[in-house]
């Protein structure tokens, strides 16, 4: 019984580990973006661009490296339209990052269309054509890269000052919009890889919203991690737990009067969302040129 407990609890933490990775490269991508002055909402749409592109690229080249390359280029095509929007257009960033995932929402199914003549996913990829671990590592290996930049590069430095203070970044002679751009591409390039370990990682194909929300998990949990790279990726893992619990609760009675409904077994992630943000977005404080255009004097 013991042993059998403590297997459970293991696939339970391993499952948690494997279901946070696409919550891990969304979040630090919109954490990128968000500390350098720009709301990323449209996370969710760059997941599912990436999610796509990575199983097409899959695909076509049998290579999940390739595949991911032509994922993480879709993300940054797609945040570079966000960035035209919000940073040179300057249009409401809430507004233009709801269109974006609305865009996304309506483009991918098109694309399998008129690749696939299907609209609900694309064919199954080969698991000699799939990611085995690879991208569990590179997520942390991430973390790790956000957290160093942050703390010890220029660049880093750079995207802090634009979303706390750009007028002064402006005066040192650092361009406040082209370090914004960098960031929201950036960002495109993290949250499209999270997309990509979705379809090319976690499952075999792409399927149409198959991002589910992750986007806004990431947001939330960038927003309980205070726009901090780390505290960012324990939150990430808090809802990956969720996750992976309810994936675990699908199928179990209770107190003997059958199952609990899949139902409300699915809810469970999106409800901890939920409970994290109503409990803490106030206690966080976001960076103070965060959503706010930047006008050269």
């Amino acid at each position: 019984m013991e042993l059998d407990e403590e297997k459970m609890i293991f696939q339970l933490l391993a499952s948690t580990l494997r279901v946070s990775t696409p919550l891990l490269f969304a979040a630090q991508g919109g954490l990128v973006s968000e500390r350098a002055g720009v709301i990323n909402i449209a996370l969710e749409g760059l997941m599912l661009v990436g999610a796509l592109g990575g199983a097409v690229g899959a695909l076509m080249t049998h290579s999940p490296w390739l595949g991911s390359l032509l994922g993480i280029a879709a993300g940054i095509a797609l945040a570079a339209v966000y960035g035209l929007c919000v940073i040179t257009l300057r249009a409401n960033q809430i507004v233009a990052g709801t269109a974006i995932n609305m865009l996304a929402m309506g483009l991918t199914p098109f694309v399998c269309k008129i690749v696939y003549d299907v609209t609900g996913s694309t064919p199954a990829i080969p698991i000699d054509e799939r990611f085995l671990a690879a991208p569990f590592y590179l997520s942390w290996a991430t973390v790790g890269l956000v957290w160093f930049c942050f703390k010890y590069t220029p660049a880093g430095l750079w995207a802090g000052f634009a979303g706390e203070h750009p007028e002064a970044l402006q005066a040192a002679g650092i361009r406040v919009n082209r370090v914004r751009w960098m960031a929201v591409l950036l960002s495109g390039a993290l949250a499209a890889m999270g997309g990509v370990s979705l379809s090319v990682f976690l499952s075999s194909s792409f399927s149409r919203n198959m991002a589910a929300g992750r986007g806004f998990m990431a947001l939330a949990a960038l927003i309980f991690g205070k726009w901090k790279p780390i505290p960012a990726a324990l939150a990430c893992l808090l809802f990956g737990f969720t996750e992976a619990v309810q994936i675990r609760l699908q199928g179990v009675s209770l107190w003997g009067h059958g199952p609990i409904p899949v139902q409300f077994i699915q809810i469970l992630p999106y409800l901890v969302t939920m409970l994290v943000l109503a409990g803490f977005v106030g206690r966080s404080r976001a960076p103070k040129a965060l959503g706010v255009p930047f006008r050269k004097g």
